[in-house]
């Protein structure tokens, strides 16, 4: 009996680790994206990534035929908006990203929904909010995106002059 624990519990882990190994690095673009961070310097992304893969792995076995991405992809942000959305004044991401003029909500929208390919009706859902309000959401975060507010513009354009090349 014990034998059998051992091999299931080597063969979960294994199946994981190949899990993460293919999908550790868009799932982590992605948290990346959500929390405005450098691609280079983002421990808050990280630690996201980190907190949602083990809630993956604590549920493996449940998992029964459901696509792990998903499942890590909804953990991800479901974990991003409790913390972004709780902490709105002390969640500020470092200036200079282009998704970084955007609310957390508008930011986890738009990652979803053009990022992640995540239909409006999927996204809705994950958010609690109706199809309608996030379509909303996410052509207010595009307009944001392609045309900056004028005081951000110039803020990520003196950024952009003084950054080395």
């Amino acid at each position: 009996m014990r034998d059998r624990h051992v091999a299931q519990g080597a063969r979960r882990a294994r199946e994981f680790e190949a899990f993460v190994a293919g999908a550790a690095g868009r799932l982590l673009q992605t948290a990346t994206l959500l929390t405005a961070e450098p691609p280079n310097d983002n421990p808050r992304a990280r630690r996201l990534l980190t907190h949602a893969l083990a809630h993956t792995y604590a549920t493996w076995d449940r998992l029964r035929g459901e696509d792990p991405y998903d499942r890590t992809r909804q953990q991800l942000a479901v974990r991003f908006a409790r913390g972004a959305w709780h902490h709105h004044g002390l969640f500020r991401p470092a200036p200079g990203g282009v998704l970084a003029v955007l609310s957390p909500q508008e930011r986890l929208v738009l990652v979803l929904r053009l990022y992640e390919g995540v239909a409006e009706e999927q996204t809705a859902a994950l958010l609690g909010l109706p199809a309608e309000r996030v379509q909303t959401i996410c052509l207010r975060a595009m307009a944001t995106v392609l045309h900056p507010p004028r005081k951000a513009a110039l803020e990520n354009k003196k950024v952009a002059e003084v950054a080395p090349s």
